[in-house]
């Protein structure tokens, strides 16, 4: 297996694109202003208690307030209040957790007026971002994530991954932990910590440690509402998760984050600081590595799969709904049931691969091609469990039912992503009249003629629309052959496929826009 990262930066967002052997299989989307990310822990204050949901309304500083149900307190709700008072009038340190005598847990079934009052100073951590119309899902069940560990303030339990299969393996990780965690705090050993050493678990514990008593030299010097930790932004948190010994490339086109994160792929994992490279090329880095093609044949409404079928992918307020569909291969000698087991096989692939490129959340309702008999539709249930096990998304997967119907729970804490890979019509933009497209060639030529003989330019490029890009350099003696002539200078033409047909731009020597 070979997994890479892209990561293309913008003025105002990262684009991270994570290849497995040559296939995009996830897609995210940071704003570099983005002020609310899952993780983040804020000081907040309780604006208002809303009996009849048993939940309260939050201000954490967002133009829509913070929504937290008495559930999401956690039982060590007590504590983690009593503490965080203690530290604001300075009878106990932003260290002493260890030395704290904890509170008994909440009632299950209780009311979130017994122990909430408007006005009330509280330490949250957001759950899931501002989607839609509605604001951040928030909890006081807090959780700081390490590389190998998930470190639980207040907490005293050991838990294993269950995905960590060896018994023996999870007992020796269990009793190491066991060992060493300070007192009242609970630790989560995470997959990647199989086989590593007590010292390199111990280190990251201690790193975790430091930024939660960082948190808490925030609160006793900051005013509500306002963030007091800072989960690492998209990119950082990624390549935390998952740069293990199958990634191969990390690819970036920006110096400035490039030793950004050097400086932390050195600090935090030195045996692959050297797999992180910056690209320098003069074309788009998606273009580059041919993500860009892929974006466009995956984010549509109609997705092809391999062997002829495709999927339709409609999304609704209440859930998604994927219809597979045979396409040609109805036309396959094999048998009716073969061709749609066939077909259904290969829908399992394509339907995991786009929850995670998509990041769908919520309920998904896949309706894959009719079978018959109980053996095609186990195999159908066990490839897509097996396709969904690398989802870092919590996930439940319902087996098909009478109706050949698949019900899929995935965790939803981001808003979806959703590209617009329909264009407007190059020609008339959508209006439904022509301009003069046809003036499209003297239009270039008397942009350039301004750029080289007026202004004086050096280094001139032109980026355009592959078709347009053929038709200015192809030929024995081609229209860009003839600029050289004529302005003796080079005239560099690019072809970017993600322009609209008419699209272009001049460039300076700098890469700046001219035209």
């Amino acid at each position: 297996m070979n997994n890479e990262l892209i990561i293309d930066v913008a003025d105002v967002e990262i684009t991270i694109a994570l290849i497995k052997d040559k296939r995009l299989v996830e897609f995210h989307r940071e704003k570099k202003a983005q002020n609310f990310t899952v993780g983040d822990f804020y000081w907040a204050n309780i604006k208002r208690i809303m009996p009849g949901l048993n939940a309260a309304f939050v201000d954490v500083g967002h133009e829509k307030d913070a929504f937290l149900h008495y559930l999401d307190l956690g039982p060590q709700y007590k504590s983690l209040s009593e503490f965080s008072k203690d530290i604001v009038t300075s009878k106990i340190l932003p260290t002493g957790l260890p030395h704290f005598q904890c509170l008994p847990d909440i009632d299950k079934g209780g009311k979130i007026s017994d122990v909430l009052a408007s006005n009330q100073k509280i330490l949250v951590q957001i759950a899931k971002e501002p989607i839609s119309t509605k604001g951040a899902r928030i909890t006081s069940e807090i959780s700081l994530p390490g590389r190998f560990l998930v470190l639980v303030p207040f907490g005293q339990k050991v838990n294993v991954s269950q995905k960590i299969k060896s018994s023996d393996e999870r007992q020796r990780l269990k009793d190491m932990m066991r060992a060493i965690k300070p007192k009242n705090f609970g630790l989560i050993v995470r997959t990647v910590a199989e086989g590593k050493k007590l010292e390199e678990l111990e280190a990251d514990m201690n790193d975790i440690i430091s930024k939660w008593n960082d948190c808490m030299q925030n609160i006793k010097s900051t005013k509500a509402p306002s963030k007091v930790y800072g989960e690492l932004d998209r990119t950082s948190a990624i390549i935390r998760d998952l740069v293990n010994d199958t990634f191969h490339n990390i690819h970036i086109n920006d110096e400035a984050l490039y030793k950004e994160l050097k400086a932390y792929l050195t600090e935090k994992y030195p045996e692959k600081a050297s797999i992180l490279r910056l690209y320098k090329g003069s074309e788009p880095i998606f273009e580059h590595y041919g993500i860009e093609k892929q974006i466009m044949g995956s984010f549509g409404k109609v997705v092809g799969i391999k062997g002829g079928g495709y999927l339709v992918i409609e999304h609704t307020e209440a859930m998604h709904v994927i219809d597979v569909n045979s396409g040609h291969r109805t036309k396959n000698a094999n048998s009716q049931n073969t061709n749609a087991i066939d077909i259904n096989i290969e829908a399992a692939k394509e339907v995991a691969r786009q929850l995670r490129l998509r990041d769908m959340g919520g309920i998904i309702v896949v309706d894959f091609v009719d079978m018959k008999g109980g053996e095609g539709k186990k195999q159908l249930f066990d490839k897509l469990v097996e396709e969904m096990s690398d989802d870092r998304a919590r996930h439940t997967i319902l087996p098909p039912s009478k109706f050949g119907l698949i019900q899929i729970t995935r965790q939803r804490v981001r808003p979806e992503v959703n590209l617009i890979t329909a264009e407007k019509c190059p020609t008339c933009q959508g209006s439904g009249e022509i301009t003069a497209s046809i003036l499209l060639e003297d239009e270039i030529e008397n942009n350039l003629r301004y750029l080289m003989e007026e202004q004086n330019e050096k280094g001139i490029s032109l980026s355009l629309h592959p078709f347009l890009a053929a038709y200015f350099t192809k030929g024995f003696i081609s229209k860009q052959i003839k600029w050289f002539f004529k302005y003796k200078q080079w005239i560099k033409v690019t072809p970017v496929m993600s322009y609209t047909f008419m699209e272009y731009h001049f460039f300076n020597g700098n890469d700046e826009i001219k035209v």
